[in-house]
């Protein structure tokens, strides 16, 4: 069966951990509103989609599969965890690897408010002091706190085969993938205080390298279903809320 993905089609945002994940595991899938409106996709059959069902999502991304229409990311991850071995199949496992996705959609946010520190229905322009505030502390002590947690839970995880080593230990989970993508997005956005910061993540680095390098997400990145960044989205890269 052929997910479909319910995402807005120009910027990675958070349907973007829902698209690693999609990617890794090879699945079929469909990125309705990217797809042409005379074939049932667009904004238009995203937003139709919304207004339908029981339990309507509150926002994108949501996943459909069958029957099941899932919002929330890490409510999707969870299940596709589950569904493509991208998370143990133990309870204890699969419930830490969710703690883990939380805790980066707690980075991911925090980074979103940033350039929207006052409200999400002003522009940035409007609110420009108040999120070089904002940023301020975020470069300084946020940043520093969640990825020095994650550097933390590598070196406490068991020791993979080659000494390679994934938040849980042996085997890839979405969480790692999402990490990656956090890692990322972050160097988009604040680049000079990630370069300052990396020398202290080496374990953080190198799941980033080691995901980057995996065969699927490597065909994934080179291509065109792959969104650059851009000042649209989650990440947005402002100089003057990042300086040297």
């Amino acid at each position: 069966m052929t997910y479909q993905l319910h995402y807005w089609p120009t910027i990675q945002g958070r349907g973007e951990f829902v698209r690693l994940a999609l990617e890794e595991a090879g699945a079929a899938y469909v990125d309705v509103a990217r797809g042409d409106p005379d074939d049932g996709g667009g904004e238009r059959a995203l937003m139709a989609h919304m207004a339908e069902g029981d339990h309507p999502p509150f926002a994108p991304p949501y996943l459909v599969d069958g029957d099941l229409v899932i919002g929330q990311t890490a409510n999707i991850l969870l299940h596709l965890g589950l569904r493509h071995g991208l998370a143990p199949r133990a309870e204890g496992g699969r419930l830490w690897v969710n703690q883990l996705q939380l805790t980066i959609a707690d980075l991911v946010a925090e980074a979103h408010d940033v350039h929207h520190p006052v409200g999400m229905g002003l522009y940035y322009e409007d609110q420009k002091e108040e999120a070089a505030r904002r940023a301020q502390e975020f470069r300084a002590q946020r940043m520093k706190k969640y990825l020095g947690w994650f550097e933390t839970v590598l070196e406490r995880a068991p020791k993979g085969a080659e000494g390679r080593q994934w938040l849980t230990g042996e085997t890839l989970t979405y969480a790692d993938l999402s990490l990656f993508q956090a890692v990322e997005g972050l160097r988009y956005a604040f680049p000079h205080a990630m370069k300052r910061l990396e020398p202290r993540l080496t374990r953080v680095i190198a799941v980033r390298d080691a995901v980057a390098d995996r065969p699927n997400i490597a065909a994934y990145l080179r291509s065109e279903r792959r969104i650059p960044f851009s000042t649209e989205g989650i990440f947005r890269a402002y100089p003057e809320l990042d300086p040297a």
